[in-house]
């Protein structure tokens, strides 16, 4: 009887370091498949598809489920090449966008094909009014790691409950056998059964390191996000909808944002650029013949009577624009090295078609906000992995050829000045 009596214990001492380790994994596992499936999407899938509506590619949500999850990650990884493999389900998939061919995925894991996949299944994570400021949509905090957390803990406590039981229950059979007399407890209420269960040290010790490890696991994914602004949208002064003016009427980024090829800062146009086109264009036939509240704001900031078309400069005010994108002092990102130099690189790893400029590798589909949003987390992580990811285009590029012959030079031993090597350049010193 004492032999039962040690295996139960040992029993119940290894189903209590099961549902330890259980936490430790589940706590210490982001499980944020969806949410890091989001952030892969935006920036490789968006500029064809939608999850609920067809762009250039069909909407996903109704399609995904069709398919199966081994079909999804060839296709995704390398559609032309299963294509090409004559497989019938990949050719018959084919014929979902007749006019457009599927950009091949090859860097994309497994794994993260299934976080794709995730996401497009869960949809968009919904937010709080318009968007919540400062929400770390690319590392946000998962409901299901916070649920597998709860509910590890939940199952733990009641198999430790029901193993105290059973082996409360054994002792007393046990102790009959042995002809010990057991005086009956009185049946008590649950109130004071738990407390009873409390002055077990182990069930106290247990829970206490469950409290210990769920709270570690949300202050640290609460540190994880702290200073991650995807999706931030704040509210301009003026109403400037970029989904019409880069989308519906097709203006080129360069024209507004000029800096972003020429300088590090992409600059924020002028409100005589505005006036270019809204001298003439003032919306009165949306207004009832009247202005548009949101142009005669432009012209309220540069003193412009629009009637006797001439400038008051004593009235002329700055609009007070909210930056939306806003990196650290201590990070250094020049525009023109990213657009200009490697245009081609960028434009190759983010698959962008060549109608789109390649602004949307990190600002996303502008074309489709009618308010600008942070698109990108911006995040040391997410230009870490693009600059170990992007392959660099050399041919014919003069900014690597200037570094190809440097390197020449080294070799031969010969004489290397800072000048060679860009040292001239305004943006090496004046930020």
């Amino acid at each position: 009887m004492r032999n039962i009596s040690l295996i139960i214990r040992r029993v119940w001492k290894s189903a209590f370091m099961f549902t330890a380790l259980s936490v430790l994994i589940v706590s210490g596992t982001k499980a944020q498949d969806a949410v890091e499936g989001r952030k892969i999407f935006k920036e490789k899938c968006t500029s064809c598809h939608a999850l609920d509506r067809d762009l250039i590619g069909p909407a996903l949500q109704p399609l995904i489920p069709t398919k199966s999850e081994e079909f999804l990650i060839k296709w995704i990884n390398n559609a032309p090449a299963f294509i090409a493999s004559g497989d019938k389900e990949a050719v018959e998939a084919s014929k979902w966008n007749p006019n457009a061919d599927m950009t091949a995925f090859p860097t994309l894991t497994p794994d993260q094909i299934k976080s794709i996949l995730a996401y497009i299944k869960a949809g968009e994570p919904k937010k709080e009014g318009e968007v919540a400021a400062g929400a770390g949509a690319s590392d946000e905090v998962s409901s299901f790691s916070i649920a597998g957390i709860v509910a590890v803990i939940l199952i733990s406590i009641a198999i430790l409950v029901i193993l105290g039981r059973a082996i409360k229950m054994l002792e007393r059979l046990i102790l009959k056998k042995q002809g010990v007399e057991i005086i009956e407890e009185e049946n008590v209420s649950m109130a004071a059964g738990i407390g009873q269960l409390f002055k077990n040290k182990k069930f106290v010790f247990f829970f206490i390191l469950c409290l210990v490890i769920s709270l570690g696991s949300f202050g640290w994914m609460g540190m994880w996000n702290t200073g991650v602004h995807t999706g931030y949208q704040p509210t301009q002064p003026i109403k400037f909808s970029h989904e019409l003016h880069a989308g519906v009427n097709q203006i080129d980024c360069q024209y507004c944002h000029a800096g972003a090829f020429e300088s590090k800062n992409a600059t924020i146009p002028s409100l005589n650029v505005c006036m270019n086109c809204h001298k003439q264009v003032q919306g009165r036939d949306n207004h009832d013949g009247n202005i548009s509240p949101e142009i005669q704001k432009i012209y309220n900031a540069l003193g412009y009577d629009a009637d006797n078309m001439s400038y008051d400069k004593s009235k002329e005010k700055p609009v007070e624009w909210i930056r939306v994108h806003n990196l650290p002092d201590f990070a250094y990102f020049n525009h023109s090295q990213h657009v200009v130099v490697a245009e081609e690189a960028i434009r190759k790893e983010k698959g962008l078609k060549p109608n789109e400029p390649v602004c949307f590798a990190c600002h996303g589909p502008v074309n489709t906000m009618e308010e600008i949003y942070q698109y990108s987390p911006l995040t040391m992580k997410w230009c870490i992995n693009c600059h170990k990811d992007t392959q660099l285009e050399v041919k014919d590029n003069a900014y690597y050829t200037k570094v190809i012959e440097a390197h020449e030079k080294i070799k031969k031993g010969e004489k290397i000045t800072p000048a060679l090597l860009g040292g001239m350049e305004c943006g090496k010193c004046h930020y």
